[in-house]
């Protein structure tokens, strides 16, 4: 397909969560449901992390340290050691959620959904943590995903995937806390496959990884279709701006829920591919943990 290549060959049962490093060129990612970190540099090797439970985002604290959010909650990562100290528990006493989308806001708040191991109906929700404090933003939510912000912080998404729509809400810029009543931003409903994770880019320009319908979506900041990027794969899953310029889309992949036959008409699954298309992408905030 024009502009998508290769960036991993390595098969994620469920490849979700990627971000990107420029102070060492390096995508993260995981594959959440074998509890995986993945790390490669643009021109590097990949190594994989084993973290001995689920984990689905990812987020730079210093040069030394990571935050991951984890079945459990937020948890710090040293960079050097790969030790995980349990920063901030969230769901840690209910066996059947795990963590799943999230993203920083411009400030340095971290907005962290959570869902159903099972995908049970309402069993999830999204929060926002910031400097310690933790508090629940929506709750009775199937599948979080979509959370990203405007670069001025003043916009937030977010969907619950079993819905089909794709919700904004305004922002307060200085906390990354959620103002007035969420609105819907795309109605995906009557549309192929399901909204997945979302990046928004310098221009406003939201893109979409959207799960079972082999595509990349933008969107205009009103909401208009811009574009629909063809993917390898039946199930993209969310993307992230990579490279020292921000100009490029790496989309993360899945073949989860696909049997023997299916993952055969559907060789690449899991991988993790590269958009070289023209993108005024932006790197992701720091996130404030204190």
């Amino acid at each position: 397909m024009d502009g998508v290549s290769i960036f991993s060959d390595h098969i994620c049962e469920l490849g979700e969560g990627p971000s990107y490093d420029p102070a060492t060129d390096t995508l993260f990612w995981f594959d959440i449901v074998n509890g995986k970190l993945l790390e490669k540099p643009l021109a590097g090797a990949l190594k994989i992390h084993d973290l001995g439970l689920m984990a689905s985002a990812i987020a730079v604290i210093d040069a030394d340290r990571q935050l991951i959010a984890t079945e459990i909650g937020l948890q710090v990562r040293d960079v050097k050691t790969g030790k995980l100290t349990l920063h901030t528990p969230i769901e840690a006493d209910n066996p059947l959620t795990r963590s799943n989308d999230s993203r920083v806001h411009p400030c340095g708040a971290f907005w962290t959904g959570t869902m159903g191991k099972a995908e049970g109906k309402g069993a999830g929700s999204i929060y926002w943590f910031f400097k310690g404090e933790l508090r629940r933003l929506f709750s009775d939510i199937t599948v979080s995903n979509s959370i990203c912000f405007s670069e001025d912080g003043t916009i937030a998404y977010y969907t619950d995937t079993s819905t089909g729509l794709l919700m904004r809400v305004a922002c307060d810029p200085a906390t990354g806390l959620p103002e007035g009543e969420p609105k819907v931003f795309v109605d995906h409903r009557s549309s192929k496959g399901y909204v997945d994770g979302s990046v928004v880019d310098r221009d406003g320009v939201l893109w979409n990884a959207v799960w079972g319908g082999r595509a990349v979506k933008a969107y205009a900041p009103d909401g208009t279709l811009l574009r629909e990027i063809a993917m390898p794969v039946t199930q993209a899953s969310c993307p992230a701006f990579v490279g020292q310029k921000a100009d490029r889309i790496a989309v993360t992949s899945a073949w989860k829920g696909k049997d023997e036959k299916q993952r055969a008409l559907d060789p690449q699954a899991g991988m993790t591919f590269l958009l070289d298309i023209p993108v005024k992408g932006r790197f992701e905030p720091r996130v404030l943990i204190a």
